[in-house]
């Protein structure tokens, strides 16, 4: 009785290893395979949309990719994300045209976390907003080289009922945009328009390149 049951669990092991490329959830709850195959390395194309509650702006990202190394045994990611500049453009007291290049770059490591039980994904993400090529009417705005805000963006976005780790799928998340520094004359003009609470980001990822290890 004891070979018998042995025998069973080890061809459960096997047969659970065999699904670990078609479903990621299923390869995370099962014993013994995290021994076998204990990374996943995957790389999602992605677009998005951010709206900016300030200005009332909605800001198009991407095309970007976010590449995430995954830990099976703990459901723990790595990420690093990899976000083109986009364009941005509001009005000003409800009639002045303003349009500025917005970019956003990675501070630190991403980091995600995948539940065993399902799949439902949390990732965390520090970004510094950068600003530049502002124009007002038409007219470029002094900010210099450096106009940015004080301190990184925290966001944390959660995946959708779409989502699947093998499939990508949507991201969804709330956040604060901090006051802006070195933007020379325009310092103020920007903060008095641009930072605060209740900005909004979605962000909706391709079926990724998946590679073991």
């Amino acid at each position: 009785m004891a070979r018998t049951k042995t025998r069973r669990s080890r061809i459960s092991k096997i047969a659970a290893l065999a699904t670990a490329s078609t479903a990621a959830a299923a390869v995370l709850s099962v014993p013994g395979v995290a021994q076998a195959a204990p990374f996943l390395n995957v790389s999602y194309p992605f677009t998005g949309t951010s709206h900016i509650a300030g200005p009332d702006d909605d800001l198009a990202l991407g095309p970007g990719t976010l590449s995430a190394r995954l830990d099976l045994a703990t459901g723990e990611a790595t990420a690093s994300v990899n976000l083109p500049p986009a364009s941005g453009s509001f009005e000003l007291i409800g009639f002045l045209p303003v349009s500025t290049t917005v970019t956003f770059t990675e501070v630190g490591q991403s980091t995600a976390f995948v539940n065993p039980r399902g799949g439902a994904t949390e990732a965390k993400a520090k970004m510094n907003i950068k600003l530049s090529n502002v124009k007002i009417a038409g007219i470029p705005a002094l900010v210099g080289d450096h106009c940015q805000t004080e301190t990184p963006v925290d966001l944390t976005l959660n995946s959708g009922p779409d989502w699947a780790v093998l499939t990508g799928g949507t991201f969804t998340g709330t956040y604060t945009i901090p006051n802006f520094e070195n933007c020379l004359l325009s310092t103020w003009l920007i903060n008095l328009v641009i930072p605060g609470a209740n900005n909004t980001i979605t962000l909706n990822l391709s079926q990724p390149t998946v590679t073991p290890g």
